[in-house]
């Protein structure tokens, strides 16, 4: 099937984070690696990209849903849910209310919804084992409003990709540009859509696995700003995203310069 209006909805990861365009500070990522692809099978596709960083489903439900459904998609991708297990009122009913209204919403309006269940970081980021319950419970709610609504599920629960820090920016939580590169595969192996088989290569060599001297760094370069700042819009009423835009807000093609460089991988130039 031909796609036509991709538009991709969610937060920093759907935004690309840790994934800049070579010699750049824009953001490229997992949807505009897969945008590039689908514009090679439809000479009328056209893409758009909601996505703004820190935002939760409530705020993506009522920010960017009806904005995308103005769009009028053929082809809708939601990732979301990982700022909702993170808040410090979280309530694993709350959440799966709003996974269900999300996917319901688009489910109704686009022919073809896909969504993502999240990888297990607990395991692998210091600190963070105690959410592995919550990670849990969302995935679950995934599925569940998937299967009820008629959308598309990628599971990243059993990703591999999971215990490599390669495949992860500084702060071990946003993708690399490796990673990246593996969730547009997966997306499009869902779609049935062919793309660069290198994207699924395993990286060569052993994985990285960090001592107690880069836990110690990763902490005070990565988690402690984090907190700060976390703990700031607390008392201030502020959110992670307030003040940015989407980068791409409206369906737009994809020219040939685009393509080229989204194409663009370690090594390759």
């Amino acid at each position: 099937m031909g796609y036509q209006r991709f538009v991709a909805l969610g937060d920093s990861c759907a935004e690309g984070l840790h994934d800049p365009y070579p010699g750049t500070d824009v953001y490229r990522g997992w949807a505009d690696l897969a945008a590039a692809t689908l514009a090679q099978h439809e000479p009328a596709f056209r893409y758009a990209n909601l996505a703004v960083r820190g935002r939760r489903l409530d705020q993506i439900i009522v920010e960017q849903i009806p904005a995308a459904l103005d769009l009028k998609p053929d082809l809708v991708a939601l990732f979301g849910g990982a700022n909702d297990v993170m808040t410090r009122t979280y309530r694993a009913e709350v959440v799966a209310k709003r996974v269900d209204a999300a996917i319901r919403m688009l489910t109704r309006a686009a022919p073809t919804v896909v969504v993502f269940t999240l990888s297990d970081v607990s395991g692998r980021v210091p600190g963070l084992l105690r959410i592995r319950h919550r990670l849990e419970a969302l995935n679950e709610a995934i599925h569940a409003s998937a299967a009820k609504h008629g959308a598309e599920v990628v599971d990243l629960w059993g990703e591999e990709a999971v215990h490599d820090l390669r495949y992860f920016g500084p702060d071990r939580l946003h993708l690399s540009e490796y990673g990246h590169r593996r969730l547009a595969a997966h997306l499009l192996t869902t779609l049935g859509v062919d793309y660069d088989p290198a994207w699924l290569e395993p990286l060569p060599g052993d994985p990285v696995r960090p001592g107690l001297r880069a836990h110690a760094g990763w902490v005070w370069r990565e988690v402690l700003p984090v907190v700060v700042t976390r703990t700031r819009n607390w008392f201030t009423g502020r959110s992670p995203g307030d003040g940015f835009a989407p980068k791409r807000p409206d369906l737009l093609p994809v020219i040939a310069d685009e393509l080229a460089s989204w194409k663009t991988i370690p090594g390759s130039a």
